[in-house]
């Protein structure tokens, strides 16, 4: 009886165990300030990026997605909180002196908390900027058993930072003082994030890697990357204020070739999501890892970059801090082997927000208390009905306030929300006029009257960022 009650209890555990390792392995990849035609599989010609490409030919690629707005924190803080930008708790970019921005609230519940909670070892290596350590915002307290990088996202203006941090200790990196460049941070991070796939390559994980690449500043070894794109624009130096005595450490550097420095950071990024495919290939994962990649917001101008030269917003209107198209619109890629179709491509309207109940689908994670997203697990897996948001919404809290509604192919857009919350809307057509050319508010009055309405339920004042004074 008592070998029986043992070769029982080993078959149960082994049951579990097999249970436990059929979850599929999360990655998810947010690149930073990369516009939506950085990529060469959404239309880029002047930058190499065939790691990327090759995961859009393997999975699905999608052509109406979108980010949480067009600045840092608070699309990140939609990605977390499964909440757009009129509910979500970050709002904007509030920075925290000395180091760090404003936290999320321990009131506020996060996807990785769930997934956790579903068994899930977590970890987050790159930008963080939702809480400096120690505070109710911090990686850990917002689900992430391990974390490596920038916590404060002033600090990642620099790409040879002072330090880093590794979970809640401070990580000082040797002979980077802003006067000399000794030891290049994406690439250390980039060997931390190898090593969370190889540690836990026996049980379920969720793998989150919010790069700091392309971000200004414009910087980079002079290494294999930058050469093959050195000589092959024509080029305007850009002047920062440079690494030396009073350099910032929000500043930006000077550099003498932006266009072929930022090239190369594209493909550096690229190059870096071919290494972690590569691992999960060394190890077997590929076939049980769901492979996710993206970026926070629409391409950036600061720091000599030039996204009109590159094309970077695909044509579309806008840039970084703009909720027409360009600053919001964002690639969207996801890998997962046997059960996406390879090579395959999705219009289904979706954003930041919606990756919180799609994670709980796949996984079997506690449902959250709440969410503004819809599981597009239908569309990933082709089957069953997918439901659709009847709009989406985006606020931004800068350059006067900005608000901005998409309901089906209608896109409105409202500037100057600060001096006025009811200034007049924009309207525009995207089935006819994708790079909002063509105001047609004045003709489409009950259109406009409906997404009016449907601004001012999406927007929920709050005390810590206010957008409307």
């Amino acid at each position: 009886m008592m070998r029986l009650f043992v070769l029982i209890s080993i078959l149960l555990i082994s049951t579990v165990g097999l249970k436990a390792q059929q979850k599929p392995n999360i990655v998810f990849i947010l690149a930073d300030d990369l516009g939506y035609g950085d990529l060469g599989v959404y239309g880029q010609t002047k930058i190499k990026t065939p790691n990327i490409d090759r995961l859009a030919k393997k999975g699905m690629l999608f052509s109406r997605f979108y980010a949480g707005t067009s600045v840092c924190a608070p699309s990140r803080s939609c990605i977390l909180t499964g909440q757009h930008s009129g509910h979500t708790y970050i709002r904007g970019n509030k920075e925290i002196q000395p180091e760090g921005q404003e936290p999320l609230a321990d009131t506020v519940q996060s996807y990785a908390s769930l997934l956790q909670k579903a068994g899930y070892t977590t970890g987050a290596f790159g930008k963080w900027g939702l809480g400096m350590v120690g505070t109710s915002g911090a990686p850990d307290k917002k689900g992430f058993d391990v974390f490596f990088g920038y916590n404060c996202q002033r600090q990642s203006h620099r790409y040879y930072p002072t330090h880093l941090w590794s979970n809640n200790e401070k990580v000082p990196l040797t002979g980077n003082d802003l006067t000399q460049k000794n030891i290049y941070a994406p690439a250390l991070i980039q060997e931390k994030t190898l090593a969370f796939i190889e540690a836990h390559k026996n049980k379920p994980f969720f793998l989150f890697v919010p790069s700091v690449l392309p971000h200004a500043e414009l910087q980079g070894p002079d290494d294999v990357y930058y050469k093959q794109y050195e000589n092959s624009f024509e080029e305007h130096p850009f002047k920062g204020d440079g690494y030396g005595p009073g350099a910032l450490v929000a500043g930006y550097a000077s550099v003498d070739k932006p266009r072929a420095t930022f090239a190369a950071m594209v493909t550096r990024l690229d190059a870096y999501v071919g290494q972690i495919l590569d691992k999960l290939d060394a190890l077997g994962l590929t076939e049980n890892t769901i492979v996710i990649f993206s970026s926070d917001n629409g391409a950036h101008r600061e720091g000599g970059a030039d996204p009109v030269f590159f094309n970077s917003a695909g044509g579309l209107r806008g840039f970084k801090r703009d909720l027409y198209e360009g600053g919001i619109k964002t690639p969207f890629i996801v890998k997962w082997p046997g059960k996406v179709k390879a090579g395959s491509k999705s219009d289904f309207i979706g954003a930041f927000w919606d990756l919180m109940p799609t994670f709980v689908d796949i996984t079997g994670a506690p449902s959250p208390k709440y969410t503004d997203g819809i599981s597009f697990l239908p569309t990933l897996l082709g089957k069953g009905k997918q439901a659709q948001h009847p709009y989406l919404y985006w606020e931004f809290h800068e350059s006067g306030g900005r608000q901005a509604l998409r309901m089906g192919n209608w896109k409105a857009v409202r500037l100057n929300v600060a001096k006025d919350s009811h200034s007049l809307l924009e309207l525009y057509d995207l089935s006819k006029d994708p790079a909002e050319q063509r105001d047609v508010a004045a003709s489409n009055p009950v259109v406009v009257k409906q997404m009016g309405d449907y601004i001012n339920a999406a927007h929920v004042e709050s005390a810590v960022f206010p957008l409307i004074k």
